[in-house]
């Protein structure tokens, strides 16, 4: 993948006029993950966010299918969600091509005010609280909205996590991965698919789900909550996406009281069964393997990835060997 950030700052550019945009709007890249989003002005002040994506990971009608659900949490109430512009001649998914790069898709979003939530330990508790009230209202409309015929997006089910499809690569090509090492996340591996195979996938427990319902992607603008980047959206757990709500920071010593106020959020919108709360570190462990096959395959490129490195590996077998003496 060509990753050369000059070529994809012009490929953005080229994107621009499709919209209909001020001749003069500049665009500036603020995040680089999956995909690179660019910020997006206008000389009269407007801005949007512009989402340019890697190759081989989703479909065009892949993308179609988030937005479409996207439309429907904001259209039923759900959630504050961004609206996706259209391009002047009438598509959402706009694919943008230039001789360097090949042929990119991209999505332009209205840009939403408001504010991330404040890191800052003191307010941790009340965040995640508001995480586990919004992922409920969430998990409710999934499990009622009739999905479109044409909507398609993929799992993060065992096999496209851990296993031979993985959409992020092997864990085991993990940064500072050694013989050590590797066995530890074995048999974290093992334990992670016996425990998820006796957990099951009904309907109550799976289907769809955001995956990346982080802090991160909340947007605090006064009363209002909105909630950002679906492009990680698709079939899982539905407990998975509190996994999400603790990605990078599983070691972080106030997890449990973190948990604990997810799972009080939770349960002011939605009943939450005690099987499912049981579960909960289990995948927390789903997640921080998957996020080590992540630095590995994209630390070349994302700078999160790279700057987390090989410690994240280490950090990751001490979780692993703590989860294991309690869920073995």
């Amino acid at each position: 993948m060509n990753t050369d950030q000059a070529a994809i700052d012009r490929l953005a550019a080229a994107a621009l006029p499709g919209y209909g945009l001020d001749p003069d709007a500049s665009a500036e890249l603020i995040n680089v993950s999956e995909n690179w989003t660019y910020r997006v002005r206008e000389p009269s002040g407007r801005a949007f966010a512009l989402r340019v994506h890697r190759p081989d990971y989703h479909t065009a009608a892949e993308i179609d299918s988030e937005l479409l659900w996207i439309d429907a949490l904001r259209e039923d109430g759900v959630v504050d969600t961004a609206r996706a512009v259209r391009a002047a001649d009438g598509s959402r998914v706009c694919a943008v091509g230039t001789p360097e790069l090949g042929v990119r898709n991209v999505v332009l979003f209205e840009w939403l005010s408001g504010d991330t939530p404040n890191p800052d330990e003191h307010d941790l508790l009340p965040g995640f609280r508001t995480l586990g009230a919004v992922s409920a209202r969430m998990h409710e409309h999934a499990r009622r909205w009739e999905r479109p015929a044409s909507f398609t997006r993929f799992s993060w089910d065992y096999e496209t996590t851990l296993g031979a499809r993985g959409h992020w690569g092997r864990w085991q090509d993990g940064l500072g991965m050694g013989a050590a090492k590797r066995a530890t996340l074995d048999r974290l591996d093992r334990t992670l698919r016996r425990r998820l195979d006796a957990y099951g996938r009904g309907p109550r427990r799976f289907g769809l789900v955001h995956a990346d319902i982080r802090l991160a992607n909340l947007l605090v603008d006064g009363s209002r909550v909105r909630v950002i980047d679906f492009d990680d959206c698709g079939f899982s757990w539905f407990m998975y996406d509190f996994a999400t709500t603790v990605s990078f920071i599983e070691d972080h010593p106030r997890v449990p009281e973190l948990k604990a106020s997810w799972v009080e959020g939770y349960r002011s919108v939605a009943p939450l069964d005690p099987a499912d709360e049981a579960e909960l570190d289990t995948f927390v462990m789903l997640r921080r393997l998957l996020l080590v096959a992540w630095i590995g395959s994209h630390h070349q490129f994302a700078t999160e990835a790279a700057e987390l490195g090989g410690g994240f590996t280490s950090g990751s077998c001490e979780l692993a060997e703590r989860y294991l003496s309690t869920h073995a």
